[in-house]
Order: C-alpha cells, then structure tokens, then sequence
C-alpha cells in the first residue's frame, strides 16, 4: 500500500489497511512516499493546484513499486488517468470544516481584525462572507504546524478539515464544526479514494470489499459540480452531498469570490447512484455558474482547496 508520509496520511492509510486485513485476511506493507506538495511549500495554487499530492505516488504504483495507493480523494484531479481505477471508496469521515481557536471561542465571537491561517481560497472566500472584518492569512503544513500558530499566539484560529483532526484523535481540539451548508466543505472532503493499476482487476476486487457505494455516488456528484466548474469558473468552489433518503442524495454547491464579497449558493436532489449522481452534480454546476456570471465577472484564479492534510 503506497501513501504520502504526513502523519494524517499514514494514519488515514493505516486504519484503511487494518479494515482491509480484517475484511480479506490479507497481509498489508506500508511504503511511504514524498509527494511535491510534501517538499514545495508554495501556495497550491502557484504548484496548478491539483495533482501534486497524487503524482508521485501513482508514479509508484504504474512501476509496480506499490500495488495500491489510498489518497484524500480531494487531492484528486477530476479528470482520472485510464490506467488507474479508483477500486474502492470507504465509508467517509466528518466531511465538515472545522475552527480551532486559542480559547475555544467559535467564529461568531472573535474580534474584528482576527487573525484566521488557511491555504484554501474556497475556505478564505466563505469565512470573509460570513465573518467580515477577519484577516484572513494564508497558512500551509501539517495539522500540527497549523493549529502550532494558534497555540503559540501567531493566529488567532485556524480552519482545516474536521477529518483528519478526527483521525488523527484530535477532534476535541476543535471549537467550533461548521453545518456544511453554512461553510461548505470541498468535494470529496473527508473520503478516501484507494486506487490500483487498472489491470489488476483481482485486486480491484480484493479492495472493492470496503467499497460504499452511498459514500462513491454522494463523492461521484461533488467531484462532477467541480470538473464542470473548473473548465469555466475562476472563482473559489465548494460542493456537498450525503443521502437524504434510501435513494436520494441531497446535493448543494457554492462559488464566492476570493474576497467574500459575493456568494452564489444553489441546492437540489440527485439519484443515489454514480452515473446519475454525476450527472445531476454536472447540471447543478451549469445553472451555479450562470446564477454567478449574471451577478458580475469573477477577476481572481482560485480553483484549487487547501488539499494534503486539510
């Protein structure tokens, strides 16, 4: 099993491998892998945004040195290579944002003029909406370098995803965990995609054991909102579904511009299958982007999340 070597990463990996060894029997061996988002510590947007937490470690697995690799599917471009599938897609974890402040006191009671580190422009832009009168301030690095700037007074909170506070045991750090229509998460935030050689199909099998297929379909319809969205849309992204009924999937979207200024925001039902999920994720996308363009021109380039470790 391939995956990066951040501390989120392995441990995400690691529970991943204990469930697949339980469900199957198999053995599983870790290997680690540094990835370009792990060594190159500029802005994700600077770097194309996405792909570069994923492309040494496919890299790895097309020359046989892995045999599967697990990922944060949100570091997924969404447009997927022929020669990779992804086998399984796991039950997903809190998929919410989530602020951890110095005293614990949430977002509605900070200062004005407070200091808040994120490296999302899809977090920047919603938390300026919300809260007018922060400083938002761009901030990279692992869960710990983060919330470190909090605690030793540099910020006064910081956002990243309640996921990997959650599987890293950390989650009761957090002050505050945003409903995801109010600071709406990234597609796929909180979801693994474990992904081998298209080939290997006894292995895509072997893995498809932790395959959940409400979690693949609800991924499936926000990963299309952002395939559709980044072709024509500049603005910062986000996009949440989860099932709201046996076969249905309440699905919404929003694009803010990079200041919080402006926030289009649009919410429908889609099938609680992969291929008409994907398909209703593409038509909400269409008519977001129109509500958004007749309200003004967006001048910012700012598709890519936070990726990595949240």
């Amino acid at each position: 099993m391939g995956t990066r070597r951040s501390a989120l990463a392995l441990a995400q990996s690691s529970a991943f491998a204990r469930d697949l060894e339980h469900a199957t029997g198999v053995r599983v061996e870790t290997v680690g892998i540094t990835t370009e988002g792990d060594t190159n510590g500029a802005p994700l947007t600077t770097m194309g945004g996405t792909g570069v937490f994923v492309q040494a470690v496919r890299a790895a697995l097309r020359a046989g040195e892995i045999d599967f690799a697990v990922h944060s599917y949100k570091d997924l471009p969404t447009a997927g290579p022929e020669d990779v599938v992804v086998a399984a897609v796991p039950v997903r974890e809190d998929p919410r944002d989530a602020l951890v402040t110095a005293d614990g006191r949430p977002l509605g009671r900070l200062p004005d003029g407070a200091r808040v580190g994120t490296g999302s422009p899809r977090r920047a832009g919603q938390l300026a909406a919300l809260r007018p009168g922060l400083v938002v301030v761009p901030l990279r690095g692992n869960v710990d370098t983060r919330i470190g700037r909090v605690r030793d007074g540099r910020l006064d909170a910081v956002v990243l995803a309640a996921a990997g506070l959650a599987r890293l045991g950390r989650l009761g750090e957090a002050a505050e965990l945003f409903a995801p229509d109010r600071l709406v998460p990234a597609p796929a935030q909180g979801a693994l995609a474990v992904e081998c050689r298209a080939d290997d199909t006894a292995l895509a099998l072997l893995l498809a054991a932790l395959d959940d297929p409400a979690t693949r379909a609800a991924v499936d319809a926000e990963r299309a909102v952002l395939a559709e969205l980044e072709a024509g849309c500049s603005a910062p992204i986000g996009a949440h579904a989860h099932p709201s009924g046996p076969s249905v999937l309440d699905l919404w979207a929003v694009i803010t511009t990079p200041d919080g200024h402006r926030r289009t925001f649009r919410r429908t039902e889609a099938p609680l299958t992969p291929p008409a999920a994907a398909s209703a994720g593409r038509e909400l996308a269409r008519a977001l982007r129109k509500d958004h363009e007749q309200a003004g021109p967006v001048t910012e380039s700012a598709v890519a999340d936070g990726g990595g470790d949240g």
